[in-house]
């Protein structure tokens, strides 16, 4: 038996809640440190309340799997200063944290506290990002996202298995 999707082409619950989570950690780098739970309750009230109708064009992020969301935030903010330590060792020669864009680095930090709850796998998780990261950029950034978790899921596999 096989079921279609009643919305063909729609952005997935999951792929929207970590497009949603990209933005509350961009925001939050923006806003100088605001605690995490405050930026859950701004998204919780004003982003993730549309309806059907509403698109990422109004602002919105429709249809999120909020609780994928709120754990992201909440992991990337908690076990911030550990994924950062993880990153640069694997960051392109040249390219420190600093001089990543905001969004890039968000992007980044969301994706690494994923693999780091290890809750999917990273498989899974570095082709989810690797789609955000297309809908953010459109040069090599998704290439270099690709590598980097890439390299950090191997790291991060027991006995060197494949990610």
């Amino acid at each position: 038996m096989t079921t279609t999707d009643p919305h063909p082409g729609a952005p997935r619950s999951r792929t929207i809640a970590r497009v949603a989570a990209v933005q509350a950690l961009f925001q939050q780098e923006q806003g100088g440190g605001e605690a995490a739970e405050s930026i859950i309750v701004q998204f919780e009230r004003h982003r993730l309340e549309g309806g059907e109708d509403s698109s990422f064009d109004d602002g919105q992020a429709p249809q999120a799997d909020r609780g994928l969301f709120v754990t992201i935030v909440r992991d990337a903010d908690r076990n911030r200063e550990s994924i950062l330590r993880r990153l640069e060792p694997v960051l392109p020669s040249g390219w420190p944290l600093g001089r990543l864009d905001p969004v890039l680095r968000a992007l980044l930090t969301a994706a690494v506290a994923e693999l780091m709850a290890a809750q999917a796998p990273a498989g899974v998780i570095i082709n989810e990002y690797l789609d955000v990261a297309h809908g953010f950029f459109s040069g090599d950034e998704p290439k270099m996202v690709n590598a980097i978790l890439d390299r950090l899921a191997r790291e991060q596999a027991p006995n060197g298995q494949d990610a």
